[in-house]
Parts: structure tokens; sequence; C-alpha cells
């Protein structure tokens, strides 16, 4: 790293400690922590939406499949992504905002103890909470890795000084902080994107070697599916995406509850939907560019850092690390304030009595408390992510196959024709997802698809399954109550 390039990288962190101190005037409750009280821009949320999609693990794994496998990374990840948010903007979006308008929930799981009864919701608020700190463990490992790439410094060392980061800035200045800083992150990763993708596309002969790269790649690098991540691994990646990316991932869903109205959260969901479909054609090319580029990397992880510091000049090399950076602390830090209100609105509240009916200075005091432990929980978590299977196992594994039985109850619980689907389907269908996963990961012999998808699919069958044997039983009325107030926005 040349001293420009440390430069960059320090007048990014600082920049991120000052918007987040910069926010701290506009925190005066924890509705203003959590979802920046209702006022969140649609066009700020939505590239906040995309910005929290992305993480290190971009860089690091996915970099490595784009290496190793092509295009497939693109089909499988981006559009398939695009694809369940453009769908979930016109069914599902909007009513998280209404939920806020009409009810005031402060986090994603404080509607279910009325939809369905307390015990389901303290089951997916627990679950969540302990799923997430796997996830955003293996986000911090991530960037920890790219970090060694360029500069040597230890793993445990890259993780504590991103995670310190972020640590401050979003214990200081809520969801205010976050959004803003997602701004300047993405500024960051179009610039630094930009530049890699131009140099690339010189070093390559010019802007036809988009097309003629493919032919100094494998055959399969260049098909839409290239085994293990065959057709049937991306559908389920589809279903899963289906889910998380509308609402069941509660980070994303905070980006909607804090939006004013229904159609301002419609517009924000579009507007990330096309950020995924476009930006990362542009993004992956320096990676799906790299075996001709860089050939024979031992670690395929690492070949994305290598092409960096190949390519780049002075100061530039720091800037792509920074958007690197951008990326995970733009997730975990997202993540990290939307687990801090499953904490402090549904959990603690009922483990304590001391914890309800707190004065403003009292919740926003354990707002900041709650972010600041569970996001030091995340970095010990990251600091033995081996145990639990490295990055990609991490992310793939376990992230992706028990998001769904999660995510399912919360999703389809919006919608006025699962209304039959009861506390007893939310409970059970949860339960068989998890016990699906158990079995597909440790007793059955089968492929990393039908690992992923016998979870979800074990656990949407049984919610959907159970609220049809119940249709003809009657709906309690506080659950037809709020299901007609998510039909329309309030005039």
């Amino acid at each position: 790293m040349h001293q420009l390039d440390w430069t960059a990288l320090v007048l990014f962190f600082l920049v991120m400690i000052i918007i987040g101190f910069w926010s701290y005037r506009q925190i005066g409750s924890s509705g203003d922590f959590f979802v920046a009280g209702g006022r969140l821009p649609w066009w700020l949320s939505g590239i906040s939406h995309h910005i929290s999609g992305y993480s290190g693990a971009v860089f690091v794994a996915y970099a490595a499949i784009a290496y190793t496998h092509g295009f497939t990374i693109y089909i499988w990840w981006a559009f398939m992504i695009s694809i369940s948010i453009f769908v979930g903007a016109f069914f599902i979006v909007p009513r998280w905002s209404r939920l806020r308008s009409r009810t005031n929930i402060e986090s994603p799981t404080e509607y279910l103890k009325d939809r369905y009864n307390l015990p389901t919701q303290q089951l997916m608020a627990w679950s969540g909470v302990l799923l997430k700190l796997f996830d955003v463990g293996a986000k911090w490992a991530a960037i920890a890795i790219l970090l060694n790439v360029f500069t040597g410094t230890s793993l445990i060392v890259g993780i504590l000084l991103a995670g310190g980061i972020s640590l401050i800035y979003i214990t200081v200045g809520g969801l205010w902080a976050d959004v803003w800083t997602d701004l300047a992150q993405f500024v960051v990763q179009i610039v630094a994107g930009f530049a890699m993708f131009f140099i690339v596309i010189d070093i390559l002969g010019g802007f036809g070697s988009i097309f003629t790269l493919w032919d100094q790649l494998p055959d399969a690098n260049r098909q839409l599916f290239n085994e293990p991540y065959t057709a049937g691994f991306a559908m389920a990646f589809l279903v899963i995406f289906f889910f998380s990316y509308n609402g069941g991932t509660w980070n994303l869903a905070t980006r909607y509850i804090s939006s004013p109205s229904g159609s301002d959260a419609r517009k924000a969901a579009l507007l990330s939907g096309v950020l995924y479909l476009v930006w990362p054609l542009i993004l992956f090319f320096p990676m799906w560019a790299a075996p001709v580029l860089i050939p024979d990397i031992e670690d395929p992880s690492q070949s994305y850092a290598l092409i960096t510091q190949e390519l780049l000049p002075p100061g530039m090399v720091g800037l792509v690390l920074a958007s690197m950076f951008a990326n995970t602390m733009s997730m975990t830090s997202s993540d990290a304030n939307t687990i801090s209100a499953v904490i402090t609105r549904d959990i603690l509240p009922n483990l304590s009595k001391k914890f309800t009916d707190l004065k403003r200075k009292q919740s926003l005091l354990l707002a900041r408390g709650s972010t600041f432990v569970f996001t030091a929980l995340t970095l010990i978590v990251a600091i033995n992510a081996d145990s639990f299977g490295g990055v990609l196992g991490l992310i793939i594994t376990w992230f992706g196959a028990l998001v769904g039985p999660i995510a399912i109850p919360m999703i389809l619980g919006l919608l006025p024709m699962f209304r039959h689907c009861d506390a007893k389907a939310a409970i059970i269908s949860i339960l068989g997802g998890l016990t699906g996963f158990v079995v597909a990961n440790y007793v059955l012999e089968v492929s990393q698809a039908t690992q992923l998808v016998i979870p979800i699919a074990v656990s949407l069958i049984l919610f959907t399954s159970i609220g049809w044997l119940s249709r003809n039983k009657k709906v309690r009325p506080e659950v037809n109550a709020l299901l007609d107030k998510l039909h329309t926005d309030t005039t």
C-alpha cells in the first residue's frame, strides 16, 4: 500500500465517523434511532437498501466464484435478487411502511405479537438474532481477509478495525447515520468500481473485450449455469431472496418501515431492484477477467484484491479497499441497528418489566447499549469464523438455508390470503424448516441446491398447508383488523 492509499482509507474512515456524530443531532427518541422517525426519502431508502445487500464477501467469496465459474454468479445472485425485489415491490414492500404508520412499530418483529401471539414473536426474534450473529460475523471475516491481502494486517486486527469504526458511528447516530453513510459508501463504490472497470477494459483492448473476453475463458464460464451453481440452485436462491430482500432480512425491512408511505417504499424497492440488475455487470467484470489477467491463482478468494494491487495506481488502491470496507460496514451496521430494535422492543421487555414504559432518554440509552453489545458479539463470531465453515460456509450454508424458515411466517403473515395461518402454523413451519436444515446438512447426502431448498420448502409447505386446513376456522378480529389496515396508504 502506497502512502496515498493509506490516506484514502483513513479519510474514508474519518468521513464515516463524522457522519455518525452529525447524525447524532437528528436522534431524539428510539423512533428516530431505529426508523428515522418514518421520514426516510425514497431515493435514500432505495440506495441504502441496495448497498446494504453487499458486503466484503462479494469481493472474497463471490469473487472466487466469478474467477472459477464465470457469469453464473450474476445469474444466481444479482439477477435473482432483482427479480425478487421487483415482485415484492408490488405485493409486500408497501405493507411494511403501513405497519409503522398504522401501528407505530419500530422493529420488523414487533407486529408478530398481534399477528400471531407472544411465543411466536419470541421464537422468531430469538432465532433471527442468533442467525444474524453468524451472518454479520461472516461479513467481518470477509473484510479482514481483504485487509490482510492488501496490508498484511492479521485477520483479528482487520476484524477489530472495521468493526470498531462501525461500532462508533452506528451506536452514536442510529439509522440516520446508517443511511447517510450508505450514500457516501455508494458514491465510493461507484467511483472505485468504474475505475476498475475502465482500467481492465483498456488492458484487454477496448470495449470490444466485454464480448471477446469470454473466448479466452473456459466454455463453462460463459454459461448461465455452471455446476454446482445449476438452474435448481438459482431457483432455490430466487425463493430465498424473495423472502430475504422483501423484509425477511430485517435490516432491509427497516428501510421500508422507515419510508413515509407505502408508495415511497415501493419506489425505494424499484430503485434498488434496478441497481441490482445493472450495477453488478460492471462491478463483476474485473472479477470475470481475473483468470486472464492473473491466471493460476492458488486462492481464488484473493483474486479481486490481487488484480486491484496489480492494476491500479497509488491512491486508487486505497479507494477500492475503502469501497470494500464500505460494502461490509453498510450491511453490518444496518444489521446491528435493526437487531438492536428487535432486542430493545421485542425481547428485553418480555424478559423484565423494567424495560417497559421507559422514558425517552432511557429507551435511547437502551437502544445504543444493545447495538454496542450485539456488534461486539458479531466480532467474536468473526474471529472464530473458521469453526463455522469459513466465510462462504457461513453465508451460503447457514444464512441461505436458515433465513427462509424464519422469514416465511413474517412475510406471508402480511398478506390477507394467509390470514388463516395462525401461530400454530408459524411455529410448526419454523421448527419444521430448522429440522429440514439439520437433516439436509448432516443426515442426507444431497447437492448444495437441495440442501438450500429443503428447509425453505418444508417451512413453506407446512405454513400454507396448516393455514389451508384451518380455512373454516374463525380468524381473530384483531388479525383481520391488522391486515385490513395494510391494504392502502393513509390519506
